[in-house]
C-alpha cells in the first residue's frame, strides 16, 4: 500500500475556495481509483469525490457536484481536490484514500485512514 498524506485544509469564509492535496509516498498509487472522503463533527464519514487517475475520469457526490473538482498529477503522485463556493456544511476533516464502488456506495476498501486535513468554513 502507498502511504497518503493530506494537506491544504484551513479556515475560509463561505463562498471561498481551498485546494487539498494528497501526496503518495510511492512512485504510483496502489489503486486505480483514488478519492476523497470527509467527516463532519458528529456525522458519519461520507464520500466526496473520486478519480480514476489512469484515464482521468472523475465522480462526485451530489452535495459537491459543480463546486468541487478532483484531479491528479501522476508525475507528482498527487491527487487534488479543488473546492470552490464552499459552504458551512462542507466543514469536515477530509481524507484521501483509495476508492471502490459497491452497490450504491463509494468506500475505502482498506478502511484505513490517515490524519486527514481539516477544512472549516465560516458563515
Amino acid at each position: 500500500q502507498v502511504q497518503l498524506v493530506e494537506s491544504g485544509g484551513g479556515l475560509v469564509q463561505a463562498g471561498g475556495s481551498l485546494r487539498l492535496s494528497c501526496a503518495a509516498s510511492g512512485r504510483t498509487f496502489s489503486s486505480a481509483v483514488m478519492g476523497w472522503f470527509r467527516q463532519a463533527p458528529g456525522k458519519e464519514r461520507e464520500f466526496v469525490a473520486a478519480i480514476m487517475w489512469t484515464v482521468g475520469i472523475s465522480y462526485y457526490a451530489d452535495s459537491v457536484k459543480g463546486r468541487f473538482t478532483i484531479s491528479s498529477d501522476n508525475a507528482k503522485n498527487t491527487v487534488y481536490l479543488q473546492m470552490n463556493r464552499l459552504k458551512p456544511e462542507d466543514t469536515a476533516v477530509y481524507y484521501c484514500a483509495p476508492v471502490k464502488k459497491g452497490g450504491s456506495s463509494w468506500y475505502n476498501p482498506l478502511d484505513e485512514w490517515g490524519q486527514g486535513t481539516l477544512v472549516t468554513v465560516s458563515s
